[in-house]
C-alpha cells in the first residue's frame, strides 16, 4: 500500500529528541525492525535490562560509549538507559555503523548518537569529542579510544570518571600499558578477558562473521583455496576452525611459539609471513598489532591475492606503502579495492582494511554479542557499587559476573547442569580426606 505524500513527507524529516549527528533520521523504521531482530537472540541482556528497569544501578550516571553502532549495541545502549545511565554513543570504527540503528535509538529511545557510516578521520574523532563533552562519570570503550582523548585533550574531565570498561584485546594492551606507566586516570574493567567474552566472542563471533564479511564482500570459493591466518589467538583460532571447516587449506603465522605450536597440533601449516606470502589465495590478520602484512609480502603475493583485517584498526595491513608500490587503484565493487603493483600482479583489499567482518557484513552473531554485553552492562553496575575501593588500574571481570552470565545463558537455552552434592563440596575444599 502507497504511503500518502504528507506522511512521506514527515517521515523524511523527524526532529531529535536529543543532540545527535546521524545520517538520516527517517531511516529510524528500518533500525527498529533490525534492532528487534537482533534482540530476539539476546536474552541474557534482556533479563538484565528487565532487572535494570526495576533496580536502576546506573541511576545518575553520565556514560559514554564508544562501540561499533550495531543493532547488538543498540540492545546494550536500551538495557543501559533502563538501568538509569544517561547515555551517549559514538562509533568505534568508521565503517560499522548501522545508519539505520543510529538513527531509531535517537528517535525511538531518547539516546544521543553520533556516528555515520563511511564518516572520514576528522568526523571520528569529533565525534568522540561529542562522547566526552557528556562530562561522563563512565566510560565504555571498544579500542580505548575514549580513554586515549581524555588522557590526552580532555584532562580536566577526568575527575568526574569513576571508572570504565574496555571491550577488546587492543584495547586492554592500551589500558595496561597505561597502568604500567602509573598514567591511568581511574579504575577500568577489561570485559575482554571474561572467558564469556572472548571464548565466545572471539572465538565463535569472529570466526563465523570474518568468513561472513569476506564471502560477501568477495562472493569467491573458500574450498580449495589457501587461507593466510595471522595470529592465533583465540581469534585466529575461530578463523581458522571456520576456514577449514569450509574446505580451505589453512596456514597460521605465528610470533608466539606456544599459539604457533597449538596450531600445529590442531592440524594447520605453520609458517613465516613471508612464506605464507608467496602460496595464499586469502589473507586475514588477527593480531592487533602493526604493518603484520607489509611491502615485502605484498610484492610477493601472487595474482588476484585477497587481503583482510579482522583484528581492531586498519593498521595491520600497511596500505599507506602499498599505495605508493601500486601502480594503479581502483575500486571493483563494494568494499573491494585493487591495487595493481608494478610487476603487473593485483593485491585485492577488503574493506579498506578495517574490520571485514563489520565494514563488509553486520559483525558477530547477537546470540555472541549477548554475552559480551551481558559483561559491559554488570561490569558498568559493578564499577558504580566499588569505584571506591579500586585503584586506577585494570581490573578482571569479576567470577562471579562471568558464571552469572552463563548461568543466565543456559537458561535461556533451556540447558540444565548438574548441582555439587554437600559432600562433594566438603571434598573438594577439605585436605585431609585422603583419596
Amino acid at each position: 500500500m502507497a504511503v500518502p505524500a504528507k506522511k512521506l513527507a514527515s517521515l523524511k524529516k523527524p526532529s531529535a529528541p536529543v543532540p545527535c549527528d546521524v545520517k538520516n533520521l527517517a531511516l529510524a523504521e528500518k533500525g527498529r525492525g533490525r534492532i528487534e531482530w537482533s534482540g530476539r537472540s539476546m536474552p541474557v541482556v534482556h533479563q538484565i535490562r528487565d532487572r535494570f528497569a526495576k533496580q536502576k544501578p546506573l541511576k545518575g550516571m553520565r556514560l559514554a560509549a564508544c562501540l561499533h553502532v550495531t543493532a547488538e549495541t543498540a540492545n546494550l545502549a536500551i538495557a543501559l538507559k533502563a538501568g538509569g545511565a544517561d547515555l551517549v554513543l559514538c562509533a568505534s570504527n568508521p565503517l560499522s555503523t548501522q545508519d539505520d540503528v543510529a538513527a531509531a535509538l535517537v528517535v525511538d529511545h531518547g539516546i544521543s548518537v553520533f556516528a555515520i557510516k563511511g564518516e572520514d578521520n576528522k568526523t571520528y574523532y569529533r565525534h568522540i569529542h561529542a562522547a566526552i563533552e557528556h562530562r561522563p562519570n563512565l566510560t565504555m570503550d571498544d579500542g580505548a579510544d575514549v580513554v586515549g582523548v581524555l588522557h590526552s585533550e580532555r584532562k580536566d574531565l577526568l575527575s568526574h570518571v569513576i571508572g570504565g570498561t574496555e571491550e577488546t584485546t587492543t584495547g586492554v594492551i592500551r589500558l595496561r600499558a597505561m597502568a604500567r606507566e602509573g598514567v591511568l586516570g581511574y579504575p577500568i574493567v577489561a570485559v575482554n578477558d571474561a572467558l564469556t567474552k572472548h571464548m565466545f566472542d572471539n572465538r565463535y563471533g569472529t570466526g563465523q562473521s570474518t568468513i561472513d564479511g569476506i564471502v560477501r564482500a568477495t562472493n569467491r570459493l573458500l574450498a580449495g583455496s589457501v587461507f593466510v591466518v595471522a595470529g592465533y589467538g583465540w581469534c585466529g583460532r575461530g578463523l581458522a576452525q571456520r576456514a577449514k571447516g569450509m574446505g580451505a587449506d589453512v596456514v597460521v603465522t605465528e610470533i608466539d611459539p606456544l599459539k604457533a605450536l597449538e596450531a600445529v597440533m590442531d592440524g594447520y601449516r605453520v609458517m613465516p609471513m613471508k612464506e605464507a606470502a608467496r602460496i595464499g589465495d586469502f589473507f586475514c590478520t588477527v593480531t592487533g598489532n602493526v604493518n603484520v602484512i607489509r611491502r615485502e609480502h605484498f610484492e610477493s603475493m601472487k595474482d588476484g591475492a585477497i587481503v583482510a583485517n579482522s583484528g581492531h584498526f586498519n593498521v595491520e595491513l600497511d596500505l599507506e606503502t602499498l599505495g605508493t608500490i601500486a601502480r594503479d587503484r581502483s575500486t571493483i565493487r563494494e568494499f573491494v579495492e585493487q591495487y595493481t603493483l608494478k610487476n603487473g600482479n593485483r593485491v585485492i583489499v577488503l574493506g579498506e582494511g578495517r574490520l571485514v567482518n563489520l565494514a563488509a557484513a553486520e559483525g558477530h552473531p547477537s546470540s555472541v554479542m549477548d554475552m559480551s554485553f551481558a559483561n559491559q552492562a554488570l561490569c558498568s553496575e559493578w564499577m558504580v557499587k566499588n569505584h571506591r575501593t579500586l585503584e586506577k588500574r585494570v581490573y578482571t571481570v569479576p567470577e562471579k559476573i562471568d558464571k552469572e552470565i552463563a548461568r543466565l545463558k543456559l537458561k535461556a537455552m533451556g540447558v540444565k547442569i548438574d548441582v555439587l552434592t554437600d559432600e562433594q563440596e566438603t571434598y573438594l575444599n577439605s585436605w585431609n580426606q585422603g583419596t
